[in-house]
């Protein structure tokens, strides 16, 4: 039995969640642009939708606010057109109308993705938006507890390592 795609939003996504403040068409186009690094693993018999697109309309949702994948396939199904054509969608000829994926076409495309090319891709997307000024410092701080060093005598051992 085929192991079942995870309901879990990709972890890669997650990082765009908290990207703040509203996106200019200008980001959308640079995000697409970082987007195309990733390679697509598709045979070229059925392609419908292009790989570039299908990414980016899963990113526009999380920017929208979707937490899950059960939200972002809400969200794919209700995007307005002009989204969809902004994100690289054709639209159907005789109609001029874009079907949006279905949402099991997205868990589908997100369960395929190289993780590790989707997730370098993102960050490096938010890497250069938020580029901090050249005269202010960033400095990364993390903390650990080492478990057992507490005794009755001293306090628990504390490691900081800065990055």
């Amino acid at each position: 039995m085929p192991a079942r795609p995870s309901s879990r939003m990709p972890s890669c996504l997650e990082q765009l969640r908290d990207a703040s403040g509203p996106a200019a068409p200008r980001t959308v186009a640079d995000l697409l642009t970082y987007l195309n690094d990733v390679p697509d693993p598709r045979a070229r018999r059925g392609v419908r939708y292009p790989w570039t697109a299908l990414q980016a309309l899963a990113a526009a949702a999380v920017l929208a606010g979707a937490t899950s994948m059960a939200a972002i396939g809400e969200w794919v199904a209700d995007a307005p057109q002009r989204i969809l054509a902004r994100l690289g969608f054709r639209p159907d000829p005789l109609t001029g109308l874009i079907r949006p994926p279905h949402p099991t076409t997205i868990r589908l495309v997100l369960a395929a993705a190289d993780g590790d090319a989707l997730d370098g891709a993102i960050g490096r997307f938010l890497h250069e938006r938020r580029a901090p000024p050249a005269s202010r410092r960033v400095i990364a701080v993390d903390g650990k507890t080492l478990r057992g060093s507490r005794t009755q005598e001293r306090p628990a051992t504390v490691l900081i390592a800065d990055g």
